[in-house]
């Protein structure tokens, strides 16, 4: 973790070796009756191509939504 902001936002430092630059930012919202999360990666340029950008997203996804789902034994 590289910024935590509390409630609001948390920045990931990079998980990707070959991409040290790119970041991974969290903002929580309030939303109805409960919390929203939106996550953007932040990259530096050249933006990764879109073999990578995939790799990137289901990674993400699988960190936060998967193991979020198997937390609540889902």
């Amino acid at each position: 973790m590289i910024v935590a902001e509390s409630p609001s936002r948390v920045v990931w430092s990079s998980l990707w070796a070959r991409r040290p630059d790119a970041l991974v930012q969290f903002d929580l919202l309030t939303g109805r009756g409960g919390t929203d999360l939106r996550w953007t990666l932040l990259v530096e340029e050249p933006l990764p191509d879109e073999s990578l950008t995939g790799h990137i997203r289901k990674r993400i996804g699988t960190l936060i939504n998967a193991n979020l789902r198997y937390t609540y034994g889902q």
